[in-house]
């Protein structure tokens, strides 16, 4: 009671102080002080001032009372009041009636609750003052102010209950980290209520916190993360000004030291051993090593690498970037017998470092490496990777054509053998020597059909057959010149009847399968039994073609219709081939420009004078023909046919006629009985009465029949057979005489002739006779393996 009642002694002093010094304040001044101005009209006094009526201005109330009865704000006034009683005071405004109430006849107030200033701060009331007669106020309403005084009831509090901050290692003191805030509830304006300072409870002597702004420092130097990365700082944030009684909170910060690339790789161990065998793929892991970093991320990438100097360019490192490991692998193939110990030095160094710590060390560090090789069985190896040979197409059977060699690269230098892989060599075109590797032919080569041959060759240890090892052999067949030129195609050739000597009617080109390294050049001639030809002559272009021109003005086809012309064609390479190419011309009728118009055969009919009448009766004549056989084989089907000759002994009346088997190979034109028997009344343009010839050989014209002295011979020869002959046909019978020229230049083929031992007979020429003439050849040329 006794603080109460010095508590209100101390508020109505004051009260009392604010109302005698302060100013009139509000929008209104009657709120504080009445003036009361009489005038008088008729004396024209001068305004008088009366006496202050409300006794208040301001009152001011302590926040979060506690006391057991309501705390006493104030009381209100008026100098109207009397103290009989007939006065009303009223209270209006904020929390006027539930906060605040007043006594009505005496103008006490009291809080009726407890106040919190963190709520509300100030309240603004208004008073009023009845005639509880009358019911006027006796003032007129005035506003004051109610002023809840701020008490040290909150502490601080931070933004945060858990910070977390980073700060990278061996930094140096004083290096901000983080800054933490707190905040005061209280009157800011009123006493040290919500003056903060700022205090680290926990993370000495490690971290400091600056008591004003509360920034976080580093407090020690060069702090190691390997040593320690996390840090848990307890901040105190006390009110008051940090002094005693003052209210505080805390919050914790997590600080984490970053890495830096501070500390330079190290290998465990000096050196390291590993084993490989010498059959080793190129590539091959033989093995990991590691060169530990404490730092981390990036700054502890790690590239590793061989030092110049032995084994530098038989293995390598690469660096695995998930594990940071270094991977030794076989850079090129290894030889036991060459070396079996190799030692390497290998780096390891970091690929980020820091120029700041460069003067730690060196950031890179080195390790032995020793690598044994172990042997093997190996296969065999061949000299070369790969084998060319070149043989020409003549060469003969069993000949020698190249070598392969292959070696066994072990130290037991075991016995190797040679075969022919014949999956590549299906028509067993080669063989090879299984000692030494010599290749050698089995059979005939021809460049024109197979121009290289690709074989695969084995080499295989006699000892171990399972190693073994093959090598590729090309052969290329060389060109020599065993083929004759020939006509590049067939050539449909025609001469106007109206062409002038001189005239080119054709142009011929060869082509020959041979293919000699300088290159094609033919040569084109008349054949040297004919060198002369009246009719066409043969012009070489010099440029492997040849040009048919015409020798004589005008052609008739009434004397002949067609032309052979033999052409000789040779080359220029060793040996000279040639061959002979017969062409066709043909004469036809053409207009004036050269341009074929017919060379049919009714034109040779209509210049032989056969009118058209004379073929329309030829053409009856068959019809007729035709019908008289068709009804004498009806008359045949009805009767027997009667014999023609009663007696087969009674030959008087009967022909004899031989088969004409036609000429030899010298007879190139028939030739009739009149003929023969009066060989000088031939003449040049006298053509065969029997038969129309197809093709008449001009070439033959130059030499004349009756010179052939081989003829009359065999006329004379037959004549006096037949005159001697007891047998022969009577001389009224006609006896017709073949003649088949001399003897064929490919002798006779019959076995009568031949010798009685067959191993004495050589028929090796059948197989030069072209393809009809195979069958005989596979006979009679083949080996005695074949035959047998």
């Amino acid at each position: 009671m006794r603080t109460h009642h010095c508590l209100q002694l101390v508020i109505w002093t004051c009260i009392l102080h604010m109302v005698d010094s302060s100013a009139i304040q509000g929008k209104d001044n009657s709120h504080f002080l009445r003036r009361v101005v009489s005038l008088n009209k008729d004396d024209g006094k001068m305004l008088h001032r009366t006496k202050r009526g409300w006794m208040w201005n301001q009152f001011f109330l302590l926040e979060e009372y506690t006391g057991s009865d309501t705390q006493y704000v104030g009381k209100l006034h008026t100098d109207q009041d009397k103290g009989d009683g007939n006065l009303k005071y009223i209270l209006t405004g904020d929390g006027a009636g539930n906060l605040f109430v007043i006594d009505e006849n005496t103008g006490d107030i009291h809080a009726a609750k407890k106040l919190d200033r963190e709520e509300k701060s100030l309240y603004i009331l208004r008073a009023k003052a009845i005639d509880r007669k009358t019911g006027r106020q006796v003032e007129p309403e005035s506003e004051f102010i109610i002023k809840i005084h701020d008490i040290n009831d909150n502490e601080p509090k931070f933004t945060k209950d858990l910070y977390t901050a980073s700060v990278p290692e061996m930094s140096g003191v004083g290096t901000s980290v983080i800054q933490v805030t707190a905040t005061d509830a209280d009157d800011a304006n009123y006493g040290n209520s919500a003056k903060v300072v700022y205090s680290i409870l926990q993370g000495q002597p490690y971290f400091s916190v600056d008591p004003e702004s509360g920034i976080i420092k580093t407090a020690l130097p060069d702090m190691s993360r390997e040593n320690r990365e996390q840090y848990q700082v307890v901040i105190q944030a006390k009110d008051m000004g940090g002094q005693m009684g003052g209210l505080s909170g805390t919050t914790t910060v997590n600080i984490t030291l970053t890495d830096v690339n501070n500390n330079p790789p190290r290998f465990p161990q000096s050196t390291y051993q590993f084993n490989s065998l010498e059959s080793a793929p190129l590539g091959t892991h033989l093995g990991r090593i590691k060169a530990n970093d404490p730092d981390m991320g990036e700054n502890a990438e790690l590239e590793y690498s061989i030092s110049e100097g032995e084994g530098s360019d038989m293995f390598d490192v690469i660096t695995d970037k998930d594990t940071q490991e270094g991977i030794i692998t076989v850079k090129q193939n290894l030889d036991f017998e060459k070396k079996m110990l190799y030692t390497l030095r290998v780096d390891a160094s970091n690929t980020h470092p820091d120029p700041r710590f460069l003067h730690l060390g060196p950031f890179k560090d080195s390790a032995m490496v020793k690598i044994s090789v172990e042997d093997v069985d190996e296969p065999p190896v061949f000299s070369k990777l790969s084998y060319l040979m070149e043989v020409d197409e003549d060469v003969k059977e069993g000949s020698i054509i190249g070598q392969v060699t292959a070696y066994d690269p072990d130290s037991m230098n075991n016995i190797i053998k040679y075969s022919v892989d014949r999956h590549t060599d299906m028509d067993r075109v080669f063989s090879i020597h299984s000692e030494n590797g010599s290749i050698f032919t089995l059979k005939p080569l021809d460049r024109e059909s197979s121009p290289w041959h690709n074989i695969t060759v084995t080499a295989t240890e006699i000892n171990n057959p399972k190693q073994s090892s093959q090598i590729p052999v090309f052969i290329r067949i060389l060109d020599i010149n065993d083929h004759a030129p020939e006509f590049a195609m067939y050539y449909e050739t025609f001469v106007c009847e109206n062409a002038k000597s001189g005239q080119l009617i054709q142009t011929i080109s060869v082509m020959d399968k041979d293919d000699p390294p300088r290159g094609h050049k033919f040569f084109f001639e008349p054949v040297p039994e004919f060198p002369l030809n009246p009719n066409f002559t043969i012009v070489d272009n010099k440029d492997n073609t040849a040009g048919i021109i015409t020798r004589k003005d005008g052609y008739s086809r009434n004397k002949m219709n067609t032309y052979l012309l033999p052409v000789l064609i040779f080359d220029n390479d060793y040996p000279i081939q040639s061959s002979t190419g017969t062409l066709t011309i043909r004469v036809c009728a053409c207009d004036k420009q050269g341009n074929m118009q017919s060379c049919n055969a009714e034109a040779l009919m209509l210049a032989a004078g056969l009118s058209t009448g004379a073929l329309i009766a030829i053409l009856l004549c068959v019809v007729i023909l035709l019908t008289l056989i068709v009804l004498f084989a009806a008359l045949k089907r009805q009767r027997k046919k009667e014999p023609l000759i009663i007696s087969k002994d009674d030959v008087r009346d009967n022909i004899v006629t031989y088969n004409d088997e036609g000429g030899g190979e010298e007879d190139t034109q028939a030739f009739d009985i009149g003929t023969l028997r009066n060989p000088e009344a031939r003449e040049d343009s006298k053509l065969r009465r029997d038969v129309m010839p197809d093709t008449i050989f001009q070439i033959r014209r130059t030499v004349p029949l009756w010179e052939n002295i081989d003829v009359q011979d065999f006329i004379h020869r037959r004549l006096k057979e037949n005159d001697s002959d007891p047998s022969a046909p009577p001389y009224d019978s006609l006896a017709t005489y073949a003649y088949e020229g001399n003897d064929s230049v490919a002798n006779s083929l019959s076995s009568l002739e031949s010798l009685t031992a067959d191993c004495n007979q050589d028929y090796d020429y059948l197989s030069d006779w072209g393809p009809r003439f195979k069958k005989l050849a596979e006979m009679y040329g083949g080996n005695d393996s074949d035959r047998d």
